[in-house]
């Protein structure tokens, strides 16, 4: 998700700091629709197409929380932001039940509300991209489905064997990924002659993936491998 693809749906009820934030998102590429009760953002959310959304909790007519039930049953995904001047805990409680991405307490620094946007930004694209089944690797992009990895538009062929093993040790980047559970899910069976061949398989793409410095595929003795990414 670019960012200068992101549209915010902003609803804030005390028109000054609404203005305020409008006019910040909207200098950070971000273009912003402020509404200034729940019933209008509601309105306004059925018409138009929202990418992300900043709520503050008490507003007149339809408050935050009903208007975030509301959104959440036609979109489980799009990323909410509450603000509110409460810090009650069980309203934060109940904010992340309807299934807020995060909350921020009144009064705050615009800085850090972009920061947090960013933040649920980058976990809402790797999600997205693992949905699809492909992983992002410092610089480089690996495509499960069709099999290929790629750095700096040149394209690596992976064969199949090479594709699951990769995508497992994705699955589990900066952790480390056991042989045995490697060898019965891609080899179904851990014997000496197949854990040869795994780690064949392990030469081959640590060198694919030696053209980026911040890609690392360890070894972690007696255990398995790691895959570091910085």
């Amino acid at each position: 998700m670019e960012q200068d693809k992101v549209r915010v749906l902003l609803a804030e009820d005390d028109k000054n700091l609404g203005t305020i934030l409008k006019a910040y998102l909207e200098a950070k590429g971000y273009p912003t629709t402020l509404c200034v009760n729940g019933q209008e953002a509601f309105d306004v959310y059925n018409k138009e197409a929202f990418d992300f959304c900043i709520i503050d909790i008490m507003m007149p007519i339809k408050d935050g929380f009903a208007l975030t039930k509301e959104i959440r049953k036609t979109n489980k995904n799009i990323p909410v932001i509450f603000l509110t001047a409460k810090s009650m805990q069980e309203d934060k409680l109940k904010g992340f039940e309807l299934g807020a991405d995060d909350y921020i307490t009144k009064p705050f620094s615009m800085e850090e509300l972009l920061v947090r946007m960013k933040a649920i930004l980058r976990r809402v694209k790797k999600d997205d991209f693992k949905k699809k089944g492909i992983f992002i690797l410092g610089q480089f992009t690996f495509d499960y489905n069709r099999q290929i990895l790629t750095l700096k538009k040149v394209e690596q062929k992976l064969t199949s064997k090479e594709s699951e093993l990769l995508k497992m040790l994705c699955e589990n980047a900066n952790e480390v990924l056991d042989r045995s559970i490697a060898l019965n899910k891609i080899w179904f069976d851990d014997s000496y002659f197949n854990a040869r061949s795994m780690d064949v398989y392990i030469t081959k793409l640590r060198k694919y993936l030696k053209g980026d410095p911040n890609v690392e595929l360890m070894n972690v003795h007696g255990v398995g491998f790691k895959l570091v990414v910085n």
